[in-house]
């Protein structure tokens, strides 16, 4: 476990306690919530962010709401959760584990057996502990099942933020070369700045700091020079939705990445558990894309840097075609293509 953590549930006062990821690295700032609305507030604003970890704040947020709930029989306090899901799957809609998390609740807290709010209450707690618990296990066994896809001296290109701090602890891609870093293979990351929000030098360099990887922060523009002139031997990105046919939504440049790791000849894998693949989109193009505020572009923390009244474009994702991926890790194995028979296959396992 790191020293830091990113989100917990505290018993004493029901709350949902979170790492403000917005201040790092120069601050550490824990922040507390008590219900659905503000965890989707967190969540929409980016106190907290990466697939994995989204999923388990909405499991918390769900906790919170049962808890602090009150109602005073079960069916009005379910009606009230269906809508508190319905208020966090709204915040981000592109990260398939939000939802997953939701609907995974949801469906847990209906069984007819937990009769009384109490019981409820109670199932509601230790459902999303279990969330939380289970994410931390299926990373550690994502990175396990990448052993073998990462060289003994190996130069990786990283992109965004994948560690403990996009998960409940670990990490995915990240978590692959944590992995990699502990099993003593001799790994240096180039970390991708990763613009408009800066997740790689802000978030990805600090981890790696704290885990005394070696690294060096380089511009996502600059990723086509190392891999051709410096040398490159894998890039390992997240996702936060993988569609049936191996399409990939993950941060924006991501896509830039892997065509230019293709054009190298530089293998080119994602990093997710399985819940994250989603077997009901079909293709890359159906994944809704969300488009956050332009002021994240125009601006670096308050500073403007653009021409005043200058307009900007802002989608958070991209979408990686299948053809670009080389392979995609998950804690039940390693996908290749055709990725509609594996990815199928892994996920019914």
């Amino acid at each position: 476990m790191a020293d830091f953590f990113t989100i917990a549930w505290i018993d004493n006062g029901g709350i949902v306690r979170m790492l403000d990821q917005r201040l790092l690295p120069h601050e550490t700032v824990y922040n507390d919530y008590t219900s659905a609305a503000e965890v989707a507030a967190a969540i929409r604003d980016m106190v907290i962010r990466g697939a994995p970890a989204i999923g388990a704040a909405a499991a918390y947020g769900l906790a919170a709401a049962a808890v602090h709930s009150r109602a005073t029989d079960p069916s009005t306090l379910r009606s009230e959760l269906v809508a508190a899901g319905q208020t966090l799957k709204a915040a981000r809609p592109t990260a398939v584990n939000l939802a997953w998390a939701v609907d995974n609740m949801l469906s847990v807290l209906s069984f007819p057996l937990l009769d009384t709010v109490e019981s409820i209450q109670a199932a509601a707690v230790v459902h999303a502990n279990h969330i939380a618990a289970e994410d931390v296990q299926i990373n550690r066994q994502l990175g396990l099942n990448a052993l073998d896809l990462v060289p003994q001296d190996a130069t990786i290109i990283h992109h965004c933020n994948t560690g403990s701090l996009a998960t409940v602890d670990y990490g995915t891609a990240l978590g692959v070369i944590r992995t990699a870093h502990e099993h003593g293979r001799n790994v240096f990351v180039l970390v991708d700045e990763t613009r408009p929000r800066l997740q790689g030098a802000r978030l990805t360099a600090w981890e790696l700091q704290q885990q005394e990887i070696p690294f060096q922060v380089i511009a996502d523009g600059a990723s086509g020079y190392y891999m051709r002139v410096k040398g490159v031997d894998l890039c390992v990105v997240g996702a936060d939705r993988v569609a049936a046919n191996g399409d990939t939504a993950n941060k924006i440049g991501t896509y830039n990445l892997a065509v230019v790791a293709h054009e190298n000849g530089v293998p080119f894998y994602v990093a997710a558990p399985t819940s994250t693949v989603d077997l009901q989109t079909l293709t890359g193009d159906d994944i809704e894309i969300e488009e956050r505020p332009s002021s994240e572009v125009t601006h670096i923390g308050e500073m403007e840097i653009t021409p005043a009244g200058a307009p900007a474009g802002n989608p958070a994702f991209d979408v990686t075609p299948a053809r670009y991926i080389t392979a995609i890790i998950t804690e039940k194995g390693v996908a290749y293509p055709p990725f509609t028979e594996s990815l199928a296959r892994l996920k019914h396992s």
